[in-house]
């Protein structure tokens, strides 16, 4: 019985972890879009302003960057038009370069990775699942900040997600 336990909290926290994180990236998404609505001058930006649940913080825009070395696109700094970030002025950009490339199947393994370890009694193997997603994704998280605040943002959510799961499994079911 208790590997029909053990493989059910599998399935849920890495399979149904995706929809939660969606649901996150959404909230988050949706927390962005007041606060880019509340720096524009209309009624309904002013509306969500006063809303407690848009309290974020916008960034200010550096100033002293040289002309044409960055661009604005929806309120991010990017790099030069034509240029990724990891390509310097005269090399040229990648059009196929996506940035996270796998995450949806790295989450999924992360979850399964993180419910196996406390069920198996071994919650310090969690340290090793973050470090070895960290160490994967330095580089590209240390080019673009966008793509960093997705990255905690997923990996929160999804061991989270997948910790609560095997917590409950194994006190209600395995205890």
């Amino acid at each position: 019985m208790n590997a029909l336990w053990i493989t059910g909290a599998l399935l849920v926290a890495g399979l149904l972890g995706w929809p939660v994180t969606a649901l996150v990236f959404k909230l988050a998404r949706t927390i962005d879009d007041k606060a880019d609505a509340a720096t524009s001058g209309d009624d309904s930006a002013r509306k969500a302003a006063e809303d407690p649940s848009a309290d974020v913080t916008v960034d200010a825009v550096p100033t002293g960057v040289g002309a044409g070395a960055a661009q604005m696109i929806d309120g991010e700094l990017t790099a030069e038009a034509g240029q990724t970030p990891s390509s310097g002025p005269g090399q040229p950009a990648d059009p196929g370069q996506r940035i996270l490339r796998g995450g949806a199947i790295i989450g999924v393994l992360e979850r399964l990775a993180v419910c196996l370890a406390i069920l198996a009694g071994q919650p310090v193997a969690i340290a090793y699942v973050v470090a070895i997603k960290g160490l994967g994704r330095f580089a590209e998280l240390k080019e673009t900040p966008v793509a960093a605040e997705r990255f905690i943002i997923g990996t929160l959510t999804s061991m989270l997600w997948a910790a609560g799961i095997a917590a409950t499994v194994k006190v209600l079911f395995l205890g």
